[in-house]
């Protein structure tokens, strides 16, 4: 009777392997690995996560980066505008020309500066109530643990806050063009920290993808059922529950046997 038990929790066992593909589906059927398979799916999940905003991270700084890209050019044009107006050789119809589209740049890079945000984060900083630019750092979590190791720090603030007056400029003084090349250098010591930063995701990123999938290989293997050996094993037990079954129907059988020869 007990090797019939024994051959029919066999049995059992090999049948649910080989209809769910686990071997290990319950706490009693190796507690120590079924908490070791528990914190690695633990952290796999938390990977995915990661990987998930390291991806939305990316792309929260390709919006700023191509946000800078238009303000760049803008400068570029304004540039250009005043160095040829510094040249002295244009009346005053022409100088009203070229500060007209100065000011509609101006005003573009204004447009553009306010309205740049992603999901609800300005992309180039805050201004308090009396017009001071408030850095701003954006912490993109890209680990799993809560340390700083897990989290890569973005200096989103670009100073352009010497656009705002630019009506009130003297477009023919040569001056004017140091004041552009400083906005020009902000637009790219921005894009510097936007590109050093997607580097870093990049590399982020990277490392997801490998501890994902060396930890969905280790949890198949805790977990996942060898389907051939299940197969065994149910050949195995069904011809030993089969010949205890035999057996115990002729051991049940002797005593009538033997009160026939009386």
């Amino acid at each position: 009777m007990r090797n019939l038990s024994a051959a029919e929790k066999g049995l059992n066992t090999a049948i649910e392997q080989m209809t769910t593909g686990k071997k290990l589906i319950r706490a009693k059927d190796n507690a120590a690995n079924y908490s070791i398979m528990k914190n690695m799916e633990t952290k796999l999940s938390a990977w995915n996560i990661a990987s998930d905003n390291i991806s939305i991270g990316h792309d929260m700084l390709e919006t700023a980066d191509s946000n800078a890209s238009l303000i760049g050019n803008h400068l570029q044009r304004i540039r250009d505008l005043c160095e040829q107006a510094a040249n002295g050789t244009y009346g005053e119809a022409s100088i009203k020309a070229i500060k007209s589209e100065i000011t509609a740049r101006s005003d573009e890079i204004n447009r553009i500066k306010e309205n740049a945000e992603f999901n609800d984060i300005k992309l180039f900083g805050e201004y308090d109530n009396e017009g001071h630019l408030i850095r701003k750092k954006i912490n993109l979590q890209v680990g799993i643990n809560g340390d700083e190791s897990s989290r890569i720090a973005v200096d989103m603030t670009m100073d352009l806050s010497g656009i705002s007056d630019i009506s009130e400029w003297d477009v023919t003084d040569a001056g004017c063009l140091d004041r552009i090349d400083e906005m020009l250098n902000a637009v790219s010591d921005y894009q510097v920290e936007i590109g050093v930063s997607q580097n870093r995701l990049e590399c982020a990123l990277e490392l997801a993808a490998v501890n994902t999938e060396h930890l969905s290989a280790s949890i198949s293997t805790i977990r996942d059922a060898d389907i051939a050996k299940a197969s065994s094993d149910f050949i195995k037990y069904e011809i030993l529950r089969q010949a205890c079954v035999t057996l115990l129907s002729t051991a049940n059988q002797m005593p009538s046997i033997a009160l026939q020869l009386l």
